[in-house]
């Protein structure tokens, strides 16, 4: 990536060029570090807000994509201790790559090579694949810090979920049904909704105005699903319009929770620079007694990092013992990195969306595979 655009797609047709690069100097790294050889890198969202440094976190180009990737250990400093050398593995994207500062925030997905410190690296999760693994933390501790610490979603109550059928809304799905919760999935159409409820959903509801568009009235639905009562949570990652309509299918004292604003993804950038923020009803919040939570994952923990230790803990736990796994719809080849980017911005995926060094699998199939990295490094 080699300099910002107003647009996402222009910046992945004008500002992203693939060049060869050597594979890094050991010598000149640190005792700690420890070489990963990349076989898979997620395609996510917050990569495509980067590009146009519309994500609160901007790094200055030229930079390498890929928040989140897995693959093979090359090498490993001196005084490495918890890896080694072959062991397939997952890199924390909280701790190396774009979103964090300092020495390894060059390192992205979208190339063959990356270096990371040993903190950042974890053993892949039995029965999981490359492509799995790269889908893995990011998705579902944004899920975990949404519904679980801040959302406090328990056995027996109702969640309304939104975005079900993206990465970090399927992961939501995989979440809610794991702690006992009731499931009513959204989304904008039938093929992914028919997917989201072979993924666990109890109930799916279908929010696009066949006529218009636009959105269509849900609530009615929502109600008749609850007995009228409403639901007790709503996990929100899509913002504008569909929020106003989400309060009104709750209960009193529901928990609303902010995960983001997919729908209106330059809202930050309003009408020459000037700030445009989405809008909640107040009246609905006060005479239903709704609580609205922001829950941003990653400044949260970076506020106060001790919060990650039991989400990982969890996440980790529960992934060793199968009851997370990953789903991963699409997977492209590094070298059709442009055709990886549109796709996830034309939300065409469901769950997750890869770019791949070496051979491809069938759409909607994700399975383990060693294919040799590719010689190359997308900027």
């Amino acid at each position: 990536m080699t300099a910002f655009s107003e647009h996402p797609q222009d910046a992945i047709s004008k500002h992203m060029k693939r060049r060869e690069v050597s594979v890094p100097d050991v010598n000149a790294l640190k005792s700690t570090d420890v070489v990963v050889a990349i076989r898979s890198s997620a395609v996510g969202w917050v990569d495509l807000l980067m590009t146009s440094g519309l994500y609160q976190h901007s790094l200055q180009p030229p930079y390498t994509p890929g928040l989140e990737y897995s693959g093979v250990v090359e090498w490993v400093g001196s005084d490495v201790t918890q890896t080694s050398v072959g062991e397939k593995v997952i890199v924390d994207a909280f701790v190396s790559g774009p979103r964090t500062s300092g020495d390894y925030q060059k390192y992205g997905g979208f190339a063959s090579y990356a270096v990371a410190p040993q903190e950042a690296i974890h053993a892949m999760p039995k029965g999981f694949s490359f492509d799995q693994g790269c889908h893995f933390l990011g998705n579902y501790e944004t899920a975990y810090h949404c519904l679980i610490a801040c959302g406090e979603l328990k056995a027996g109550e109702t969640v309304l979920i939104h975005g079900a059928s993206g990465s970090t809304g399927l992961a939501a799905v995989h979440l809610a049904k794991l702690v006992g919760a009731t499931v009513i999935a959204t989304g904008r159409s039938e093929e992914k909704l028919a997917v989201v409820k072979e993924q666990g959903a109890d109930h799916v509801i279908h929010t696009k105005d066949p006529e218009t568009g636009g959105l269509r009235s849900f609530r009615k639905e929502v109600k008749a699903l609850t007995g009228g009562r409403g639901v007790d949570v709503v996990y929100d990652p899509v913002g504008g319009p569909i929020s106003e309509e989400s309060m009104r299918s709750m209960c009193f004292g529901g928990r609303f929770l902010v995960v983001g604003w997919a729908s209106t993804p330059f809202v930050a950038k309003g009408e020459k620079g000037k700030a445009n923020p989405n809008q909640l009803p107040t009246n609905l919040i006060m005479m239903k007694g709704l609580k609205v939570l922001g829950c941003p994952a990653v400044i949260s923990a970076q506020k106060d990092p001790s919060i990650r230790v039991k989400r990982l803990q969890d996440l980790l736990a529960w992934a060793g013992e199968g009851n997370i796994q990953p789903y991963v719809s699409d997977v492209f080849s590094f070298e059709d990195y442009r055709e990886a980017l549109l796709h996830k911005w034309r939300s065409k995926s469901v769950g997750g969306c890869v770019a791949r060094s070496g051979g491809l699998q069938p759409p909607g199939r994700s399975a383990p595979v060693d294919p040799q990295p590719a010689r190359g490094r997308i900027c």
